[in-house]
């Protein structure tokens, strides 16, 4: 017996089936209630925004941008997240080694009908960080 991936582009409201939260405001340097220049958060999304562009999952799986995943002592955070399947939160990501292993890692969620992401398979900068798996609904 085989099992196959729930790989579908849209459910029924043509949202798509998967997305990958990341947290703009992680790593910002804050004076007077203020945020000072560029987040590590905003630099991750733009390194995995230009990443994605040659991705083969770019239309499958969008990045969504999130203003706060309240994970700021464990910055930059971002999170795989679909109908039917596990929630991944990982955090502690470098905004510039981890980008392309997020997406690879992305990948590979991508592929499993469960979502489950084993810590021997993911890449090394997605070991180490995992905040929450989060059961499906």
């Amino acid at each position: 017996m085989t099992a196959t991936a729930d790989i579908s582009l849209s459910n029924s409201l043509g949202v798509a089936s998967h997305t990958l939260f990341v947290c703009k405001t992680c790593a910002s340097t804050w004076q007077d209630g203020k945020r000072l220049g560029e987040s590590g958060g905003q630099k991750l999304l733009q390194h995995l925004q230009h990443l994605a562009q040659n991705w083969d999952l770019q239309d499958q799986f969008p990045i969504q941008e999130v203003e706060c995943m309240s994970a700021c002592n464990r910055s930059c955070v971002v999170a795989f997240a679909a109908k039917g399947k596990l929630t991944y939160l990982f955090g502690d990501l470098t905004v510039d080694d981890s980008a392309a292993a997020v997406l690879e890692c992305a990948g590979q969620y991508y592929a499993k009908s469960d979502g489950l992401l084993p810590w021997s398979e993911r890449p090394e900068p997605l070991k180490k960080g995992i905040l929450a798996k989060i059961p499906p609904l």
